[in-house]
């Protein structure tokens, strides 16, 4: 998200039938140095229905201004641009 707009969206691969899924993917977005102030990348996780409409489970969302442990996510993202930063995060409801 940029401004409250939604600039990009990625999918996960859909797990069927797995109560525990475990999802190991990254995703890369390419943001300019200049608007990462008012970006905000937001992941959320899904219940898909065939039957009913698909549930949230949890969301996340990565900025400046997100909780301690995302800020620190963010920031370790900007110090080693172009490389790999992973990091566990508990789903928010």
């Amino acid at each position: 998200m940029y401004k409250d707009k939604r600039v990009e969206k990625k999918k996960t691969v859909v797990m069927k039938r797995c109560l525990n899924p475990v999802f190991n993917e990254s995703f890369i977005f390419d943001i300019p140095t200049e608007k990462l102030r008012e970006t905000t990348i937001i992941i959320t996780v899904m219940d898909k229905d065939k039957l009913s409409r698909n549930d949230v489970i949890g969301k996340i969302y990565l900025s400046w201004k997100s909780g301690p442990g995302e800020v620190k996510h963010w920031k370790d993202m900007i110090a080693h641009p172009r490389q790999a930063v992973a990091q566990w995060h508990q789903l928010k409801a």
